[in-house]
């Protein structure tokens, strides 16, 4: 016997019948004798519903206060949707019982609308599951230490999933979405691609980060600092297939790299629309520069990701850096206002019609050349690039946003990656 956790996205509890569906899945591997834990998304749509409503009555400032309520509307979604789930596992002859964040309890801090989880209380839900009961708990939220309910952000519920599984030592997450797997890119802009048997949690970690949205980034990191065996599988295969096969489909995120992982050189190819670009320009070149630009952007709990500084002329540079797009306004007029008049800036520029292509595999370690090939297939296609990064296992270029798909089926086909690696 086993402890798994499940997880459905919004798009597998869409209706009453997926949610039956979801139901009928979960009831077989209880069945088998597993204890099953649950974590279900809203269901698909209801959340920017919900948030749509809020938008119409909230002020045009995103306080705390504003911020707060936005939590309190927005987690009612998932509290619809245990419920539901619980009400089909028990028409099924399933025993089951659903619990919201608060009353587990998930506790985090107090950043709302983007919490991070501090903790998590196992002892009722392992006593539910010693009692043969289901247990669903709703993804994405938790409460703060004032009992004040926040949301863990876009994607939250695959890091509730992963987070109750490392709390209750769950010796698999099954993470079931509406893809049958983790691909070398996404199939929609490139037919060929490939679904992968298993990736590595750096890779998946990399590409999570740089904009493949199969898994949320925070769901990644804490399967890696819990060591939580995952798998991505699709919640669209036939409810009673074999649960031996299920065990074994989709994509297993691992820790111990596969004997051919070295063979790919590139594993997968991640993009992101969702960035801005900012340049700061006409800084004084002295001790201290970037952290008076950055420091402020971060007061602001911006994230920012790729970070460039030109070369010093006449004891003047220009630094530039990227931004998520929902947060490019806002940070351009911080700076404009705030920053540019501390630091004697010459001006602040910005242009949010950018895209971040990156190439992602542990392969990179073991051979040279990658990124200049990855150069000279751009060049090629005649696309300019703006920023670059690099890590040991990834390469990230920032490009104008009209040619970002033709990037991506440039570098798939550059790095053959429509092909199996070879045994």
């Amino acid at each position: 016997m086993a402890l798994i956790v499940h997880k459905y996205g919004g798009t597998s509890m869409g209706s009453t019948e997926r949610i039956r569906n979801v139901a009928k899945r979960v009831a077989k591997w209880a069945r088998a004798g597993h204890q099953v834990v649950v974590v279900p998304s809203a269901m698909s749509g209801e959340t920017n519903r919900l948030l749509g409503l809020a938008r119409e009555l909230s002020p045009e400032k995103s306080t705390r206060e504003v911020l707060r309520e936005l939590d309190m509307i927005a987690s009612t979604g998932e509290q619809v949707s245990v419920g539901l789930l619980s009400l089909a596992l028990q028409s099924e002859g399933q025993p089951a019982i659903s619990y919201t964040g608060w009353q587990v309890p998930v506790r985090t801090n107090d950043s709302y609308t983007k919490a991070r989880i501090d903790s998590i209380d196992d002892q009722r839900v392992k006593a539910e599951l010693n009692a043969g009961k289901v247990v669903i708990i709703t993804g994405f939220q938790g409460i703060d230490e004032h009992n004040n309910i926040t949301t863990l952000g876009r994607g939250g519920s695959d890091t509730s999933a992963v987070a109750v599984a490392a709390a209750l030592g769950a010796d698999e997450c099954l993470i079931f979405t509406d893809v049958d797997g983790v691909y070398t890119t996404d199939p929609r802009i490139v037919p060929e691609a490939r679904r992968l048997g298993s990736v590595s949690f750096e890779e998946m970690l990399e590409m999570a980060s740089l904009g493949s949205k199969v898994l949320q980034i925070r769901s990644v990191e804490f399967a890696g600092k819990y060591k939580v065996p995952m798998r991505v599988l699709s919640s669209f295969t036939p409810w009673d297939i074999d649960i031996n096969e299920e065990a074994k489909s989709g994509t297993l995120i691992t820790f111990e790299e596969d004997k051919n992982m070295e063979k790919a050189i590139v594993s997968g190819i991640a993009f992101n629309r969702d960035e801005a670009k900012i340049s700061v320009l006409g800084v004084p070149d002295k001790p201290g520069i970037a952290y008076s630009i950055l420091g402020a952007v971060a007061d602001a709990n911006i994230e920012v990701d790729v970070i460039i500084q030109n070369i010093s002329k006449d004891g003047k540079t220009d630094f530039s850096f990227t931004v998520n797009h929902g947060d490019f306004e806002r940070a351009l007029d911080l700076l404009r206002t705030k920053v540019q008049p501390e630091v004697g800036a010459a001006e602040v520029v910005g242009d949010p019609r950018i895209a971040k292509v990156s190439i992602v595999g542990i392969g990179m370690r073991s051979h040279v050349g990658v990124a200049s090939k990855m150069f000279k297939a751009l060049a090629d296609e005649g696309i300019n690039i703006q920023m670059i990064s690099t890590s040991e296992i990834k390469t990230s270029v920032v490009i104008d946003e009209k040619y970002m798909e033709l990037a991506v089926r440039t570098l798939h086909r550059a790095f053959d990656m429509d092909e199996a690696p070879q045994a």
